[in-house]
């Protein structure tokens, strides 16, 4: 028996690769194929079954190329709902899998049909857990995702999940490693560990949400206590996990496909959006006049989902040299199946045309502080709430990048700001947005409030641990 975890860090997405006796199992696999179908040809094994956890909302998950391209049995949990042929597995079912065995555990809470999966080695042991986003590292599986399902609310579904954890999970072996769905830097929780797997007692000791003592009405109030709204993206991902979608692979021959500049132009003009990929250090020395920045080196599909409401959106690309497939590829992760082109020869293309381009000022942390420290200027910190109130320059205002659509308005157009982030991605992908709405009173912070504290005495609050608030 083999068993592999198969971790993407730009979606902190767990998928899971298991096989025995010449049979292989995938559990919720990324869209892309070809991970899955290399690793069962160099092993010589068919795979058998595809196991689905839940419908997810943070990714398009490739069951249907996958079984179509393998003859695999999709498998979701008691309630799925798909426009695609799967089993529907009862709770308690088992699959045979070469000389291992599955236990289907309908564990829901996160969403209605989400399930835990417990796999029996050849000996007959219980050796580990699969998860989803029922039971996470340090966190579990938020219970506000599936609330438009019916009449349930997220305090129905946390009180479903509080029964899975103590009835289905808990109950189960101290040695069992747990495997679940997501890492630290997920949206599908909050406390999540950097950690990808551990063991169940070790969870049993220190996750907050299995504390033994814990009341369910403890429990409920824990669990939903500083949720954020999820990614506007997310409801638009599980329709489309619940239906049939374009191949990748047709994605990926539209989408990365070398454009020229002629072309590049009438797209835009036709209301393309102009998505330049490359590392905010060069975008802000010279990008398009009206392109988005989200470096393809960052949290890149997560800020696209967050960012770009319209996931119908058509996006022509700037990308670095050898990168298109990549760049289309991660898009398509999230369900932005329109890129439509990578302008050939990137911005060089464009300046050799003779066409202007557009910058962004940029200040040290050093003189940035002087600057501060000398005179009153508006400081803007665009990290995440939480980050800003657990440490930030005094006087400093919080406008986090991922509510930029919302509020827009409340930002001076006639006062300069000097924005930062925590470390100089953010700060670009936010001052990209504004300058494509026609704002462009502010300078850019290098390095962010990290190069700020580690260069200078700029006077900030009082610390607080983030995990106490």
């Amino acid at each position: 028996m083999k068993v592999e975890q198969i971790y993407t860090g730009c979606l902190a997405e767990a998928a899971y690769y298991i096989r025995s006796n010449g049979e292989a199992a995938i559990i919720d696999p990324l869209r892309e194929t070809a991970p899955y179908l290399e690793r069962a040809k160099k092993d010589n094994v068919q795979i058998k079954y595809i196991f689905l956890t839940h419908f997810h909302a943070d990714f398009v998950s490739g069951q249907v190329d996958l079984a179509n391209a393998t003859g695999a049995t999709i498998v979701f949990g008691p309630t799925a709902k798909a426009d695609y042929e799967f089993h529907e597995a009862t709770d308690g079912e088992i699959f045979e899998l070469g000389n291992v065995n599955f236990k289907w555990l309908h564990t829901p809470g996160h969403t209605l049909e989400s399930s835990t999966i417990l796999l029996t080695d050849e000996a007959g042991n219980d050796h580990c857990i699969f998860t989803g986003d029922t039971l996470f590292i340090g966190d579990v599986g938020r219970p506000d995702l599936a609330v438009k399902q019916g009449t349930l609310t997220e305090k129905d579904l946390a009180e479903l999940l509080f029964d899975s954890l103590r009835g289905k999970i808990m109950p189960l072996s101290d040695e069992l490693t747990v495997y679940p769905g997501h890492g630290a830097g997920s949206a599908c929780g909050k406390k999540m560990s950097k950690e990808t797997f551990d063991t169940l007692g070790n969870q049993k000791a220190n996750n907050y949400a299995l504390r033994s003592d814990m009341s369910k009405v403890e429990f409920v109030e824990e669990v939903l206590t500083g949720l954020t709204a999820p990614p506007q993206y997310f409801p638009k991902n599980v329709m489309m996990n619940k239906g049939v979608n374009d191949t990748i692979d047709s994605i990926i021959a539209s989408g990365a496909r070398l454009i020229e500049l002629d072309e590049f132009k009438k797209r835009v003009e036709n209301d393309a959006l102009m998505l330049d990929v490359r590392h905010q250090s060069d975008f802000v020395k010279g990008h398009i006049p009206g392109s988005i920045f989200i470096g393809i080196d960052g949290g890149f599909a997560p800020w696209v989902g967050a960012l770009i409401l319209d996931i119908k959106q058509e996006i022509v690309l700037i990308t670095p040299e050898g990168r298109e497939e990549e760049t289309v590829t991660r898009l398509s992760r999230i369900g932005y199946d329109n890129s439509n082109g990578v302008l050939k020869g990137g911005i060089d293309t464009w300046v050799k045309a003779g066409d202007s381009i557009d910058t962004i000022e940029t200040i040290s942390a050093v003189d940035f502080a002087k600057k501060a420290q000398s005179e009153k200027i508006e400081i803007m910190d665009v990290r995440k709430e939480s980050e800003f109130t657990s440490e930030h320059i005094e006087d400093a205002i919080n406008e986090p990048l991922d509510t930029i659509n919302a509020n827009m308005d409340k930002i001076d157009n006639e006062k300069t700001f000097y924005i930062h982030c925590a470390g100089g991605y953010r700060s670009v992908i936010f001052e990209s947005i504004l300058k494509s709405r026609g704002y462009h009173n502010f300078v850019d912070v290098l390095g962010g409030f990290g190069s700020i504290k580690e260069t200078t005495d700029i006077p900030t609050t009082v610390f607080v641990c983030p995990s106490t608030l």
